[in-house]
């Protein structure tokens, strides 16, 4: 086996409390004292994230946004600098291979931001579709380390370090500027359902940057969080997690992402015909959120019941919400049998699943 890589933050980890473990190749903090009160530091006040595992690549040339509209199912061409958005990237097949964020700096110059444990395989697929185009690929991802602080006194924590104007930058936008004296990226983004601000920066200036914020952030409750309170925020917000609600096999539309998927943007895409097929036929399975009552975990891979015992779908993501103080999860069923009462069975208990349109809980709505 390779060995794990490590972020420039791994030292700050470990002089923190950070528990590290193997994470797509990656070792990373999954909690530093509790999940439960990382989770709940984020809901209440802020949590600060290291996040720098996650790749970077820029797309530049006068095609940039012609190549990144046929590459995504999202309408790259609503984009002006400034603005970011989020779409899936998918195969022929409809099949997901990534979700990212599209970043438009310019008419010629595009950053994405793209998962860890994709990095090299998206490369592949980016480079493979970008050959009959005026377009650059660059893998920038050893270049940047990305802190995220989320939560709602999340902007309160920045705009003490900064003189840009944060309540000028809106929900999926993003400015530069010096945050505690480090040139960033600020982007108004986040994976926790709150508002709050994602800092790309160079990555030798990670640990300076992170010390700052977490001296900034403590008066205001902040806690260092890591992976696992990351993984219980997304999913009570409702966030799909590549390998999870989305993979090669689940089609945005079977993980209920309709709405990025733009079929009426003027231009052919990648996987265009065949998620059009799906959207006109039906999808046989998808993607359902449920709560339980009962504080049980209902683990990724647990088999999804009819009331008479068929197997109808399994979980793919399963947590305790730390606010609902029960188990929350996702599963990939049979789109027939949704309307039925579904059941999981935990050790010989049978629960039933309770659907739940997400976000499980109220969030904070973004500026």
């Amino acid at each position: 086996m390779s060995e794990s890589k490590r972020t420039p933050l791994y030292a700050f980890h470990a002089a923190h409390g950070g528990r590290l473990v193997d994470f797509a190749g990656w070792e990373m903090p999954v909690q530093y004292r509790s999940i439960l009160e990382e989770h709940k530091a984020v809901r209440h006040a802020a949590g600060l994230f290291d996040v720098s595992h996650m790749g970077e690549v820029a797309v530049c040339g006068p095609a940039a946004g012609a190549f990144l509209n046929h590459l995504v199912t999202n309408d790259v061409a609503q984009l002006y600098p400034g603005r970011v958005l989020y779409s899936p990237m998918c195969y022929p097949t409809g099949g997901v291979v990534d979700d990212l964020l599209v970043y438009m700096r310019g008419p010629d110059d595009y950053f994405l931001c793209i998962n860890a444990g994709n990095i090299d395989k998206d490369l592949a697929w980016i480079r493979e579709q970008a050959t009959k185009f005026n377009v650059t690929v660059t893998d920038r991802s050893a270049d940047y380390a990305l802190l995220a602080v989320q939560g709602p006194k999340a902007a309160a924590i920045v705009q003490s370090l900064t003189s840009v104007k944060l309540d000028a930058v809106r929900y999926y936008q993003f400015t530069e500027g010096s945050v505690a004296g480090v040139h960033c990226m600020i982007s108004r983004t986040g994976y926790t359902g709150e508002d709050g601000f994602e800092l790309y920066h160079a990555a030798g200036d990670a640990p300076a940057l992170a010390a700052a914020v977490l001296a900034a952030g403590q008066p205001h409750g902040l806690e260092l969080a890591g992976l696992g309170a990351r993984d219980s925020l997304r999913l009570e917000a409702g966030y799909p997690l590549y390998g999870h609600e989305i993979t090669q096999d689940i089609s945005p539309l079977a993980a209920g992402l309709g709405w990025t998927v733009k079929f009426d943007k003027g231009v052919d895409f990648i996987g265009r015909a065949a998620l059009a097929a799906e959207k006109q036929n039906g999808t046989p399975r998808k993607i359902v959120h449920f709560k339980t009552g009962d504080r049980r975990i209902v683990r990724t891979d647990t088999a999804v019941l009819s009331q008479g015992g068929a197997v109808v779908g399994r979980v793919v993501s399963g947590t305790l919400s730390p606010l609902l103080n029960e188990a929350i999860g996702s599963a990939l069923v049979e789109t027939a049998a949704v309307a039925q009462s579904l059941v999981v069975d935990i050790r010989g208990t049978k629960l039933d699943l309770i659907l739940v349109k997400p976000p499980f809980v109220k969030l904070k709505k973004s500026p």
